[in-house]
C-alpha cells in the first residue's frame, strides 16, 4: 500500500474579545484568534497537512479568505470538507502529530477534547491524534502574546 506524508503550519493574531477556538474545542480565554473563519489554527494547520501529502494544494485554494461563503465558518467544517476530498481519492489516515506554539493560555487539559473531536470527523481513534503545546520562551511575536503558530504533520496509507 502507498504511504504519503503531508506537512501543515498556520498563523493567527491574537485579540480581545474573540472566542478562542482550538481544534474545534473553544478554550476559554479572554482573547481569541483573528481570521476570516473562527481562525482554528490548529485545524487549519491539519487541513494543510491533509492536502499538502496528496498535492492538492492549500487550505486558502479550497477556502479563500475572499469567499464570504467562509467569513466566520466553523473550522471543523472545513476539516469535514478536506477529509472528503481525502477519503474520496482513497486514503486514510495513518496518524497526525502536532504542535501549537502559544504562550497563554494552557491548552493541554482541552486536548483530549481536541483529540477526539478531530479524531471522530476524521473516522480514526483518538490514539492516532497527537497534540503537544509549546511557549517560545517569550522570544517573538508568539512569545510577546501577539499570536500563536500550530504545525502538523499526517501520514496518510492508500486504501
Amino acid at each position: 500500500m502507498g504511504m504519503r506524508i503531508g506537512f501543515g503550519i498556520d498563523f493567527h493574531q491574537l485579540a480581545e474579545g474573540r472566542a478562542f477556538w482550538l481544534g474545534g474545542v473553544q478554550v476559554p480565554s479572554p482573547r481569541g484568534a483573528v481570521g476570516h473563519s473562527d481562525a482554528d489554527v490548529l485545524i487549519h494547520a491539519i487541513c494543510d497537512a491533509l492536502l499538502g501529502a496528496l498535492a492538492l494544494g492549500d487550505i486558502g485554494q479550497h477556502f479563500p479568505n475572499t469567499d464570504p461563503a467562509y467569513k466566520d465558518i466553523d473550522s471543523k467544517i472545513l476539516l469535514a470538507k478536506t477529509w472528503r476530498l481525502v477519503k474520496d481519492r482513497g486514503w486514510r489516515v495513518v496518524n497526525i502529530d502536532s504542535t501549537v506554539t502559544l504562550e497563554a493560555p494552557k491548552i493541554m487539559k482541552y486536548a483530549p477534547a481536541m483529540r477526539e473531536t478531530m479524531a471522530r470527523l476524521l473516522e480514526i481513534t483518538m490514539e492516532d491524534v497527537s497534540i503537544k503545546a509549546t511557549t517560545t520562551e517569550q522570544m517573538g511575536f508568539v512569545g510577546r502574546g501577539e499570536g500563536l503558530v500550530a504545525y502538523a504533520t499526517v501520514l496518510l496509507e492508500k486504501i
